[in-house]
């Protein structure tokens, strides 16, 4: 067999490969975001019988790929007509979107959350405004919580105002009441995108102090006040707009680190760090960050900086204190005496 013959073969595959995965992706479009919940298995099944058929029917290799491919486009035209909302019946901890005032150097901030939990599922909702002056902002930090596989986590970029005020974001889901979860649904569109404006005791003590399994590690990054000042702009445009237009979250496109990137890279342009893998496996987002300079290390290597960035337990101990965004940096690279 020629080497031409060989490679053509294997570019064959690669169209069958994408073929197939376009199918699959359809046929789960169907099933998982039809409308009407009872159309979707017989949606799905009818779709995956028409692409047997067309498969068997059609001539030629080359047709039936095209069959396949044309019914994947079909099913994409309907799925792009599904609209979000910001009108259901959502969960009490985001059933308020914030946005905010911006005039020169003020802002103020609406529908800040500060949650008072007394168990992960039972808390009482606060939904504040607060006012803050631009010129105040010292810096940005990084949260990075594991819940099980190093290999994915959730950041939280908190912004520090003065000597001792924050305001942390954290990028997520907005659920329905009832809903739970699921990383397959969340590669469609089944879920709301929410921008959570809050105060660090509520989006660092529930996930230190409330959940189970759960393990956070707090990082100074390298930006600059200036820096800082730009990234936390571009945070409250984008929820400005979605507070007006909500948008879908997307398990790869639009998620918890690819917005934190879409921030970064807004204010940094072409001097931002390249796309990398770890952007999507964001359990590697610090070493990620720590390659590009981007954290406050202490002359420390990254095992030992990620050791002392561990705050479970000044967390536990800091509990609802005045002073908890103190307290969880005490001791840590780049929080000076704090």
């Amino acid at each position: 067999m020629t080497l031409l013959r060989v490679l053509r073969w294997i570019g064959i595959g690669i169209v069958w490969l994408i073929v197939l995965g376009l199918t699959v992706w359809a046929t789960a479009a169907l099933y998982i975001d039809l409308p009407v919940e009872d159309a979707r298995l017989p949606a799905a099944v009818v779709y995956v019988a028409a692409i047997v058929a067309a498969f068997a029917i059609v001539p030629g290799w080359g047709r039936k790929a095209i069959a396949c491919i044309v019914g994947f486009l079909a099913v994409l035209a309907w799925w792009l007509t599904i609209a979000p909302s910001n009108d259901r019946n959502w969960q009490p901890d985001v059933a308020q979107t914030p946005w905010a005032e911006i005039e020169g150097d003020k802002v103020t901030i609406h529908n800040l959350r500060n949650v008072d939990y007394r168990t992960e599922l039972d808390y009482t909702p606060r939904w504040e405004t607060r006012s803050y002056d631009l010129n105040d902002i010292r810096g940005a930090d990084l949260f990075i919580t594991y819940w099980g596989s190093p290999w994915i986590a959730h950041p939280i970029v908190s912004f520090q105002f003065g000597d001792h005020d924050h305001v942390a974001i954290s990028v997520e889901t907005r659920k329905q009441v009832g809903e739970d979860y699921s990383t397959v649904r969340g590669f469609f569109r089944q879920y709301e995108l929410v921008y959570i404006v809050a105060d660090e005791r509520d989006l660092i003590r529930l996930r230190t102090n409330y959940r189970t399994g759960e393990e956070v590690y707090l990082f100074h990054t390298t930006a600059t006040p200036e820096k800082a000042r730009a990234v936390f702009l571009s945070y409250l445009h984008s929820a400005n707009e979605m507070h007006e237009k909500p948008v879908f979250y997307n398990a790869i496109t639009s998620n918890c680190t690819t917005n934190i990137r879409i921030h970064t890279k807004e204010v940094a342009g072409s001097a931002a760090a390249p796309w990398d893998w770890r952007l999507l496996l964001n359990g590697k987002a610090d070493e990620f960050a720590y390659q590009h300079g981007s954290l406050a290390t202490g002359n420390l290597p990254l095992d030992q900086l990620k050791q002392q960035a561990h705050i479970n337990d000044a967390a536990r101990a800091a509990d609802n204190s005045e002073q908890f965004s103190d307290l969880i940096r005490v001791g840590r690279a780049g929080f000076g005496s704090n």
